[in-house]
C-alpha cells in the first residue's frame, strides 16, 4: 500500500495526521462545498481539463469563488509528486467556502490508492436496485434557486441510498424519477447500448451530473462504429438493451450484472468499452 497524502493550497503537502481544516468550515458544518474525483493513471490525472471544466460551471452556479486554474493543477501537481506511476490513484481536489463569517474557500487535494472494490466492480461487474428520488425527470432544471448537475460536497442523500444498498445486499443503486425514468447513480452515470447506439441520461434536461467518463465514451463511440444518443430510459429497456453499465472516474466502467434482482447477460461489447476507455491521452 502507498501511503495516502494530502495537500493544501498555499501550504503544499503537508505531514500525515495534521490538520488542515477548521472546526467551522462551512464544507465541513453545511456540505458548502464542490469536489472532483480523477482517476491518476500511470501517475497523471485522466480528463483533468474535462474535469476542471465541470468544478469550474458548479462553481459558477453556486457562486463559489475558485483560485485559478493554474494554481489547482500546481496543488494537485504537489500531491501527486513522486506517486508511482504503476499505481492507480484516487485524486481529488476539494474546495469549501471557507470558514464562517467570511474569509478565503478553503482547496486541498488528497491522494490515496483506487479502493479495491473499484476495481473489482470494473473487473466483474456490479448488481444494482433502482430507488425512487421522487422527482419527476425534468423537475430539477426548472427550479431557478436549486443548483442542479454539480458535485457538491453535500453528500447525505448519497450516503443513505449507498446505506440502502448495503442493507439489501447489492453494490449500488440507479434512482428513478416519478415517471420512472433511470436518472444516475450515487456516484455514477449509466450508459446503455440499444442496437448499435451507445445511449446516455441527459444531464441538461434533469439535472443529473454530467459525467466525465460517460461523456468520454460517447465521444469515442465512433471509434467503435458506434452512433450516441442521450434520452431517457426505464429499468424495462436497460434489461432489454445490448449492454448496460455504470461509468464513474474510478471504476471507470462497471457492467450492470443484475438490475432488481433480474440477470443481465454479459455483453460482447464490454471489453470493447474497456479498451476505448483505457485509450492513453496525447
Amino acid at each position: 500500500m502507498v501511503a495516502s497524502r494530502v495537500a493544501l493550497l498555499g501550504r503544499g503537502v503537508v505531514p500525515a495526521g495534521e490538520p488542515v481544516l477548521r472546526g467551522d468550515d462551512r464544507g465541513a458544518l453545511h456540505g458548502d462545498g464542490l469536489f472532483e474525483t480523477m482517476h491518476l493513471r500511470g501517475g497523471r490525472p485522466w480528463l483533468l481539463d474535462a474535469h476542471l471544466a465541470r468544478l469550474r460551471a458548479g462553481a459558477a452556479a453556486v457562486e463559489l469563488p475558485l483560485p485559478p486554474d493554474g494554481a489547482l493543477v500546481d496543488l494537485l501537481d504537489a500531491v501527486r509528486a513522486g506517486w508511482p506511476v504503476e499505481v492507480e490513484g484516487a485524486l481529488r481536489l476539494i474546495c469549501t467556502r471557507g470558514p464562517e463569517g467570511g474569509g478565503p474557500p478553503t482547496v486541498w487535494a488528497t491522494l490515496g490508492e483506487v479502493p479495491a472494490a473499484a476495481k473489482r466492480a470494473r473487473r466483474d461487474g456490479v448488481t444494482v436496485a433502482t430507488l425512487p428520488l421522487g422527482v419527476p425527470a425534468g423537475a430539477r432544471p426548472t427550479l431557478g434557486w436549486l443548483p442542479a448537475g454539480i458535485k457538491s460536497t453535500s453528500y447525505g442523500v448519497s450516503t443513505a441510498a449507498r446505506r440502502w444498498a448495503a442493507r439489501n445486499g447489492v453494490d449500488d443503486v440507479l434512482w428513478l424519477s416519478t415517471e420512472g425514468c433511470v436518472l444516475e447513480g450515487p456516484s455514477a452515470n449509466v450508459v446503455w447500448l440499444a442496437g448499435s447506439t451507445l445511449c446516455t441520461v441527459p444531464a441538461a434536461t434533469t439535472g443529473i451530473l454530467p459525467g466525465v467518463t460517460a461523456r468520454w465514451l460517447l465521444d469515442h463511440a465512433a471509434d467503435l462504429g458506434l452512433a450516441t444518443e442521450e434520452r431517457l430510459t426505464t429499468p424495462a429497456e436497460l434489461r432489454s438493451s445490448d449492454g448496460a453499465w455504470l461509468t464513474s472516474s474510478l471504476r471507470g466502467l462497471a457492467e450492470i450484472r443484475t438490475l432488481d434482482d433480474t440477470p443481465l447477460p454479459h455483453s460482447p461489447h464490454t471489453q470493447a468499452l474497456h479498451a476505448l476507455l483505457a485509450h492513453p491521452l496525447p
